[in-house]
């Protein structure tokens, strides 16, 4: 079973007289720095000179630094950056700057636990992950409460570093709602497998194949663009709210029954025999080799897949369905 801890079990003074350095402002660095802030802790930010972050810290308060100076300055380098960014950055702007008693933090162990990233032997090197997008993270918070986390240990040459990790768990809200205890390993092989096999890979491949399948059968693309992704929108709901059972409750009885006697024959064993290639694609580094492997050309593959997928009928459906109710938002990265 897994061991998780409340607010109980963490105390905030371990972080007193500390300075956390936010390295990044997007998404998390953005939420996470604002949210420790709040918590009374001392934090300051380090970004790239000039751009948009810059100006947005300072909007909000901060004086930000480089992340050289920032490094230098703080007890805790809590890298919030791109994975693909981090170890070129690391390895000229933070790695200069770590000395005995330091922390090296995260939320993503993948560049630690794939060894794109080796810290020295004499920093504590830990992990917090909060379980949500970082605009959720803050809007818990600001209620009074907190989203889910993970906390890991990677090394503890100080002998403390579960008691600074509960602490910026705590600081962030997520001992609130609970934060599991797992490891570098078993967190970044689990986040890449279940993004790939179903949260972005397999449910993005699964809409657009149940798209081409309704279109290819005949059927208007609008109301096929309904059937696959519209509507699965408030499946997501009713899962997020009460699980499996919850989901199909909700649903009329001829949805349950087809639901669940034809979708194995949909997602069958078959597809579960891909799944696992995958946790061995991932397990065994060659992902994070062909990812990391080459940045540029890495990124350079990722523009033009981006690209492609734009380019496809259900995309250009979707956005006209999605401005007749309402809900289309440019896509923006973060």
């Amino acid at each position: 079973m897994a061991k998780i801890y409340h607010d109980k079990d963490a105390d905030l003074r371990h972080l007193e007289g500390k300075t956390i350095a936010v390295i990044g402002y997007g998404n998390q660095g953005h939420a996470q720095a604002l949210t420790f802030r709040d918590s009374k802790i001392n934090v300051v930010v380090g970004l790239k000179p000039g751009g948009k972050s810059w100006k947005l810290a300072e909007q909000e308060g901060f004086t930000p630094l480089t992340v050289a100076e920032a490094a230098k300055k703080a007890d805790i380098v809590h890298m919030l950056f791109p994975d693909l960014e981090q170890p070129a950055v690391y390895k000229q702007y933070i790695e200069p700057n770590l000395k005995e008693g330091k922390t090296i933090s995260c939320s993503h162990a993948y560049n630690i636990h794939f060894k794109q990233i080796v810290p020295p032997k004499n920093v504590d090197v830990i992990m917090v992950a909060p379980k949500s997008p970082g605009s959720r993270l803050r809007e818990i918070y600001k209620e009074g409460f907190g989203v889910p986390a993970l906390i890991a240990v990677y090394q503890n040459p100080s002998g403390k570093a579960k008691e600074t990790v509960l602490a910026m768990a705590k600081a962030l809200g997520t001992t609130k709602a609970g934060v599991i205890e797992t490891t570098f390993k078993e967190e970044a092989e689990t986040d890449i497998i279940g993004e790939q096999i179903v949260l972005g890979g397999g449910s993005m491949e699964l809409i657009k194949k149940g798209f081409e399948v309704l279109v290819e059968a005949g059927y208007q693309p609008e109301l096929a663009y309904f059937e696959v992704a519209s509507e699965l929108k408030l499946m997501v709901d009713l899962l997020y709210e009460g699980g499996l059972t919850r989901m199909m409750k909700m649903i009329s009885h001829t949805a349950q029954y087809g639901s669940m006697t034809v979708g194995p024959k949909v997602i069958d064993d078959h597809v579960k025999q891909n799944m696992r290639k995958v946790v061995k694609f991932v397990q065994s580094g060659e992902f994070a080799r062909e990812w990391s492997g080459d940045p540029k050309k890495s990124m350079e593959r990722l523009d033009k897949l981006m690209k492609e997928l734009g380019e496809h009928q259900v995309e250009k459906v979707g956005k006209t369905i999605r401005q007749m109710a309402g809900t289309d938002k440019a896509a923006t990265a973060y």
